[in-house]
């Protein structure tokens, strides 16, 4: 029987030959001059001023944070259905999280439920464009941040190629943060990135990643700081991936054209509304009425699926009490299905046949 991973990520000859140069050159494998690199290839597709690499996407968020000054006694708003890499950022600043309920078209952050989480303690919004989605009144949650003296710092962990009205996600506030962890449509293993236009601020960045150092290599400390840095040898990885990337994002678009495509109309199984002219989907997802069973169907076929990320709120590691029920909604029906950009048109119509002969069985 063959297996349909969920997500499995693409290396090929021209990162394994990359990676075999570099070493060849003599390369000390730390970040160097192939990291500056990867940093400028990534600003430029990007449209970001500037951009700088960490060692994963939840030190991307910590950093961005830190970098706002974010700490002890204050309060940062997130999404309660995101990974939970975005409010332990802040948590382990100190900061007290508070969560709002999402919105039901994109899975992003409701605009009314985040203004009325507000207090006069609020620090910071992270706004999370979940799976490449974005909320169509963006720019409102610029400007509101803007004129109540929020810092917005966009989780654009999953948004690598998808853009909103023309522009990449994670460029639209003060700071937005990227990640290259194994399932995303770029790889380095691990890996985050953290873009901005304002110098200082990402001034700030710059030293935090790097132990507060006057300069890289030097031993004059002028404020706090942490090793947070990436290596060459991603960067080289990188690199090569990121000479993939636009054939990728179209991949990507065309693959969840076809999942739409042959899932529309199914009784029990509820597309998710995307805008493909502007998203890359990190995985492709449904809403079913009986997720378990379905989850249990696919895999006795050789289909491998995964469960949407819980509601946060109520998760062991916060136990919070709240109504949040668009969160709660998604979080019990949600499924990702097979979203490897390496899927070929027949894997996807095996999947969809299965959902539909699932989907027919159930009545």
């Amino acid at each position: 029987m063959k297996i349909i991973n969920q997500m499995e990520p693409s290396f090929d000859d021209e990162e394994r030959e990359a990676v075999n140069d570099y070493l060849k050159s003599g390369g000390w494998i730390t970040e160097f001059k192939k990291t500056r690199e990867f940093e400028s290839v990534i600003a430029a597709y990007c449209g970001s001023k500037h951009c700088s690499v960490v060692s994963n996407g939840t030190i991307a968020l910590t950093a961005a944070l830190m970098a706002c000054n974010v700490g002890a006694g204050d309060e940062v708003i997130v999404p309660d259905y995101t990974m939970v890499a975005t409010p332990n950022s802040a948590a382990i600043l100190g900061a007290k999280v508070v969560f709002a309920d999402i919105e039901r078209k994109s899975l992003c952050l409701d605009f009314e439920k985040m203004k009325k989480a507000v207090t006069n303690k609020t620090k910071a919004l992270m706004l999370v464009t979940i799976n490449g989605r974005y909320p169509e009144n963006i720019e409102e949650y610029v400007d509101f941040c803007r004129k109540k003296g929020i810092w917005l710092v966009e989780d654009a962990a999953q948004s690598l190629g998808s853009k909103a009205h023309g522009k990449h996600l994670g460029t639209f506030g003060d700071l937005g943060c990227l990640s290259f962890s194994s399932p995303k449509i770029i790889s380095t293993g691990q890996g985050g990135a953290i873009l901005g236009g304002n110098e200082e601020l990402m001034e700030r960045v710059r030293k935090i990643r790097d132990f507060g150092r006057e300069k890289p290599g030097s031993d004059h400390y002028l404020t706090m700081g942490w090793n947070f840095k990436f290596t060459d040898l991603q960067a080289v990885i990188g690199l090569e991936q990121m000479k993939k990337l636009p054939w990728r994002v179209e991949r990507k678009k065309a693959l969840g054209k076809l999942y739409d495509k042959l899932l529309a109309g199914l009784r029990g199984a509820e597309l998710i509304p995307t805008n493909y002219a502007d998203t890359a989907p990190w995985f492709f997802d449904i809403l079913a009425d009986r997720r378990e069973a379905l989850q249990a169907f696919l895999d006795g076929r050789g289909i491998k699926t995964r469960p949407f990320y819980p509601a946060l709120h109520s998760e062991p590691a916060y136990g919070l009490k709240g109504s949040y029920p668009i969160a709660e909604e998604v979080a019990r029906r949600g499924l990702w299905l097979p979203s490897s950009v390496s899927l070929k048109d027949e894997d996807v119509e095996h999947v969809c046949s299965m959902i539909r002969e699932f989907c027919v069985k159930q009545g």
